[in-house]
């Protein structure tokens, strides 16, 4: 729901000594201002007994104002005044009887359009008063309020300037898990939905696919392909091009990630598979690649590519990754306990596996599309055929590759990073290798 907000900019107590309150330095950055007087004046008289309002220190005849008013016990009186010097405001020559005023200042900082004031004022058992005043000047903005009751203002009596803070409209959309800071609106889909636009807006983006699956006696997955328009893009490369989107609805595809190998006394037995794609309006992140293993000997090729497979000997490739999305996968090392290499990140090459460890998953791309600062779809880690030491997996949710030895489990990629889920190796009591992690789509826009 809209709402505006008062802000305190000033208050003045009166002192019993002055006869006059002015506002000066009024900024320009509110949509209305209110003043509010509290008091009376000490001396009662029928002649010059209101408080006159006057803006910018004008005094010439360009104050013009239509009242209505209750006075006294069932009586009424209205009536209308222009070419005057200033506002009447509210009676306030009674010693007997405080009274109130609230002045509302209408677009008051424009400089194309004359001023329009509000005013509603009462006085307990004496009359209560509502007018619509004009400033007739030619236009400028309005940076001082002067209120000047002609006589001395009783001890006491505040004056309080305000500021009306510009209205909060709300989301501009819908669709998604919906939060905002101050410059900001975000929309966040961990799963597939809607983006509906209530109005014509211009937004940013992260699409990041599912990451691909471990290889079973293998390399780790290549993670999710990542195009972001914020801080930085997947593979390197420039910065997406925002959307310019209309009041209509966009389906949000959010990539499940790909499915570690199966792993049998007899080897691999079912080969990892790539994750699936994330969409976004026109834009689409390529599911990660899967790890190789017994079936598949190099890695596959996706957002970013899965790591290859050992193998004594031979030499082995991971797979490729996708131009602006992510980086190829890791090579096998032929030697020693020919480990596997690890799967690509969004923001780095999976690492190529040395004779006695694993390659590590490639570090993901840290973000602040989200108000903070994150980073996704890092690669997973590969793995050893028998002994040495398994892959880490990247920053950005990568999992690492299970360490040789029995009843060792692979990590799976981070749920909602793209992150490629590691490799399983030969000693490791065949436990099956990991999935990837799940994509994610945030939208963001201007306030």
């Amino acid at each position: 729901m809209a709402t505006n907000t008062y802000v305190a900019l000033d208050k003045v107590t009166a002192n019993g000594s002055v006869s006059s309150v002015t506002f000066t330095g009024i900024s320009s950055a509110y949509t209305d201002l209110v003043v509010v007087f509290n008091g009376n004046s000490t001396t009662a008289g029928s002649s010059a007994n209101s408080l006159r309002v006057s803006v910018n220190g004008d005094t010439a005849t360009n104050y013009s104002y239509t009242y209505l008013a209750g006075v006294g016990s069932g009586s009424g009186a209205s009536g209308r005044a222009s070419s005057q010097t200033y506002w009447d405001a509210i009676d306030i020559a009674q010693t007997s009887s405080a009274g109130m005023a609230i002045l509302y200042f209408m677009n008051y900082a424009n400089t194309t359009t004359f001023k329009t004031m509000i005013s509603r004022s009462s006085v307990a058992s004496v009359e209560t008063l509502t007018a619509v005043n004009l400033w007739r000047k030619t236009p400028e903005a309005i940076t001082s309020i002067t209120l000047d009751a002609n006589r001395t203002i009783t001890a006491g009596s505040t004056f309080s300037l305000y500021g009306i803070a510009a209205a909060s409209v709300g989301a501009k959309a819908t669709g998604g898990i919906i939060s905002s800071d101050d410059q900001y609106y975000y929309h966040t889909f961990a799963s597939t939905g809607t983006f509906t636009p209530l109005q014509s807006l211009t937004a940013d983006y992260l699409v990041v696919a599912g990451g691909g699956g471990g290889g079973g006696l293998g390399g780790g997955g290549g993670a999710g392909g990542l195009r972001c328009t914020v801080t930085a893009t997947g593979g390197g490369g420039s910065l997406e091009t925002p959307l310019s989107l209309s009041a209509t609805g966009y389906t949000v595809t959010v990539g499940a990630g790909g499915n570690g190998a199966i792993v049998t006394s007899s080897g691999e037995v079912t080969a990892a598979t790539n994750g699936s794609n994330s969409v976004f309006s026109t834009i689409t992140s390529t599911g990660g690649g899967a790890g190789s293993g017994g079936i598949n000997a190099n890695g596959l090729s996706g957002g970013s590519g899965g790591g290859a497979r050992g193998g004594t000997g031979t030499s082995y490739t991971g797979g490729s990754g996708t131009t602006n999305q992510g980086y190829a996968g890791g090579n096998n090392a032929t030697t020693g306990n020919t480990p596997c290499g690890g799967g690509g990140g969004a923001g780095q090459v999976g690492a190529n596996a040395t004779s006695t460890t694993g390659g590590k998953g490639g570090d993901g791309v840290t973000t602040l599309i989200s108000g903070t600062s994150v980073t996704y779809a890092g690669g997973g880690g590969g793995a050893t055929f028998q002994g040495g030491t398994a892959g880490a997996g990247g920053t950005g949710g990568g999992g690492a590759a299970a360490p040789a030895g029995a009843n060792n489990s692979a990590t799976a990629g981070t749920a909602n990073t793209g992150g490629g889920g590691g490799g399983t190796g030969y000693q490791t009591n065949y436990t099956n290798a990991a999935n990837g992690g799940s994509g994610i789509v945030i939208v963001r826009y201007a306030k």
